[in-house]
């Protein structure tokens, strides 16, 4: 991660119990980032969406009529 990237998302790790050596917050910063950083890989669409032979011979079904513009407008 480059200075920009950590200052756009900021987390914050609080130790409950017990006390961790730096050490070990290097292991779970560098684990649980792997980890978060997998998972968004693997979150993203697939990009092929393809449209079956029926759907590329049918045409759009028509959108509904507007039953609040009534038949005045047609009066002439």
């Amino acid at each position: 991660m480059s200075p920009a990237d950590e200052s756009a998302e900021s987390v914050t790790i609080d130790i409950l119990r017990g006390s961790a050596t730096e050490e070990e917050l290097a292991a779970l910063i560098a684990v649980v980032g792997e980890a978060y950083a997998t998972e968004a890989a693997e979150a993203v669409a697939p990009d092929d969406t393809s449209r079956s032979a029926w759907s590329l011979t049918q045409r759009n079904l028509r959108a509904p009529l507007r039953s609040e513009l009534g038949w005045g407008r047609f009066s002439g």
